[in-house]
């Protein structure tokens, strides 16, 4: 057993009981942005069904069972943003209105359309894992952040670097608590390997 378990890194120091970035053993457990841009370079060379469902994990940081809902219905195309439906709420109707580039949005639309059942995607959350896996394997992408949860996790550190408000993080990937959403704030790594160059 870990002799850490139940301590986890926060803002470069370990903390007892805290939600965390990173692992008990200090490993991420978000993509890079280098790493976020390999899976989308990757997953642009998949059938196009199977690209967008990629794009919208990455673009939302949603988990596989909410993009797995969407519809047509759920594209606002005026604005160019996707209702998604909270999962964790505890059987309260929760959506959550999240901006994504014009261009993913109508292409979208088009997939809408050409799949006339309504539902963007037809493929179970299995074969949604496989494809986010294989995607993450042809990448070169490897360990604990090499999963969609990972993809989730490098969505709210790229708005944290992107000095977005907490609350609209928070709002885009429905946290109920902002402290949830507030460990995307410690994530300083970049900043602190150039600070450590100082000393090399």
């Amino acid at each position: 057993m870990n002799q850490n378990a139940g301590i986890l890194f926060h803002g470069g120091a370990m903390q007892e009981g805290t939600k965390s970035a990173y692992d008990s053993d200090g490993r991420r457990k978000y993509l890079t942005k280098a790493e976020s841009v390999k899976f989308l370079r990757i997953s642009s060379k998949l059938a196009k069904s199977r690209r967008l469902f990629c794009e919208v994990i990455h673009f939302t940081g949603c988990r596989i069972s909410e993009a797995l809902k969407l519809t047509g219905e759920d594209i606002d195309h005026g604005q160019s943003l996707l209702c998604i439906r909270c999962l964790k709420k505890r059987g309260k109707v929760v959506t959550r209105r999240v901006p994504v580039p014009d261009r993913l949005a109508k292409e979208l639309r088009l997939l809408a359309t050409e799949s006339g059942s309504g539902r963007l995607w037809d493929f179970s959350r299995t074969t949604g894992w496989r494809i986010i896996k294989g995607v993450m394997n042809n990448a070169g992408i490897a360990g604990i952040h090499a999963t969609t949860k990972g993809l989730r996790h490098g969505f709210g550190v790229r708005g944290a670097l992107g000095k977005v408000p907490v609350n609209v993080i928070q709002r885009w990937m429905g946290h109920a608590d902002p402290s949830t959403t507030a460990i995307y704030l410690a994530v300083r790594d970049d900043e602190e390997r150039e600070l450590i160059k100082r000393t090399w």
